[in-house]
């Protein structure tokens, strides 16, 4: 019999075995100072291009004053238990409705963690008479959620509309023996490419498969629509989505998130949902910041104004310049370059040390190996000139990659690691 802890000794993983290298500098690392366009890391400044903070709300005045009184009143351990039990109130019920008002739904139910939210909404939606069809770049969250269906699942090739119907026939097969029904899942926003999922096509579907769609839009939510409600407002099609998802984590620069669908649906799922039944209330301070966060994103369109007019500048600034930035359709701005694991590192060390600039970097197994991923996230709190220096600093780490300067400096790092 082995022991339970052998594999662990033997495989770190395909990021854990880059640990020693890696660990405090390009993962786990430690951003000082205030939540802004330009923090600390290592004892430098640096723009910060890694923080989801969209609106900006993160250290705005307004936020970090309803923030403080309501931790004053509350403190950080009211409501105790459970919703069901003990942990329900007048505050969470005020914040429901006037979520399910902005996002156009006639009911919502807050979560404590979008994450955990997220998988134990897709474990209550289905039995496992139900077939899942689920998009092959689907979010952590909703890969986990997945895993816990007893029934059949399918993965359609990304946005592709002839993959998703050949796999909802497969569905249809299915579930007329079974006698279950299809879920569909997409997210608004992929948080990688910053595509945005086929919504709208995927709706129109609807006439021709008998399915429900459940759509994550957690990087949709306050940055696209008309007035920030999301990629389904975006595309028109918000009557079409049966389950919304969205996370406080990126516009609302905080912790929890909601769901929001028709009155019976959430009827049901808060006394399905095993992650909030079973689980503490999301704390009395949050739900009062969430509900100045939320106003304010309702009264305040100046600052997705602002979000977007650095968006703009980065990403065309970008194209101009011959980046290769996909076909982002939304904030998140990823930079695609041709190079190694050990390449990226040097990569990113220069761009950190050299120019001040601190973005996330993405490499294999996320993305395919030769690859490298810097992903941005432009927020309000950026100016156009951080916009201007990254520009600059971009043009110089793409000449230095291209003439194997990377190469040369991460010959150490490749050899250590059996590259």
């Amino acid at each position: 019999m082995a022991d339970l802890f052998d594999k662990i000794y033997r495989d770190k993983g395909p990021l854990g075995k880059w640990a020693e290298q890696a660990e405090g500098y390009f993962v786990f690392p430690k951003l000082e100072g205030p939540i802004a366009n330009r923090m600390k890391f290592r004892g430098k400044d640096v723009i910060t291009w890694s923080i989801n903070d969209y609106l900006g709300l993160a250290n705005h005045p307004e936020v970090r004053k309803v923030d403080a009184e309501a931790a004053a009143e509350y403190g950080s351990a009211y409501p105790m238990g459970a919703r069901m039990m003990s942990g329900h109130t007048d505050l969470h019920e005020k914040l429901q409705r006037e979520l399910a008002s902005f996002v156009n739904k006639e009911a919502a139910y807050l979560l404590n963690f979008g994450y955990q939210g997220m998988f134990s909404t897709i474990d209550a939606l289905v039995s496992k008479k139900d077939v899942i069809v689920y998009d092959v770049d689907a979010h952590a969250c909703i890969i986990d959620g997945v895993r816990l269906h007893l029934g059949q699942r399918f993965t359609y090739k990304h946005n592709d509309l002839e993959s998703i119907e050949k796999n909802l026939q497969r569905a249809e097969k299915i579930t007329e023996q079974t006698g279950g029904g299809i879920l569909v899942i997409s997210e608004g926003v992929f948080g990688m490419r910053g595509e945005q999922g086929k919504l709208k096509e995927i709706v129109a579907l609807k006439e021709k498969y008998n399915f429900r769609l459940f759509v994550d839009d957690a990087h949709g939510f306050g940055t696209l629509g008309a007035t920030g409600a999301g990629a389904g407002e975006e595309q028109g099609v918000q009557d079409g989505i049966d389950v919304y998802f969205a996370t406080f984590a990126k516009s609302l620069a905080s912790t929890g998130a909601f769901i929001a669908a028709d009155q019976q649906i959430i009827d049901y799922l808060k006394y399905n949902l095993r992650s909030q039944m079973f689980a503490k209330s999301l704390q009395m301070q949050l739900v009062v910041g969430a509900l100045k966060r939320l106003e304010m994103l309702k009264t305040m369109p100046e600052l997705k104004e602002k979000l977007w007019e650095n968006v703009n500048a980065l990403q065309n600034g970008l194209k101009e310049r011959g980046f290769d930035i996909g076909t982002t359709q939304s904030c998140v701005t990823p930079v695609y370059l041709q190079g190694s694991i050990p390449e990226a590192m040097a990569l990113v060390k220069d761009l950190r040390e050299n120019h001040g600039i601190f973005c996330s970097i993405v490499v294999y197994p996320v993305i395919p190996k030769g690859l490298i991923l810097l992903r941005m996230i432009p927020t309000a709190t950026h100016t156009l000139q951080d916009v201007e220096d990254t520009l600059v600093a971009f043009s110089a780490i793409r000449e230095r990659l291209e003439n194997g300067t990377y190469k040369r400096l991460s010959a150490a790092v490749a050899a250590a690691m059996g590259e």
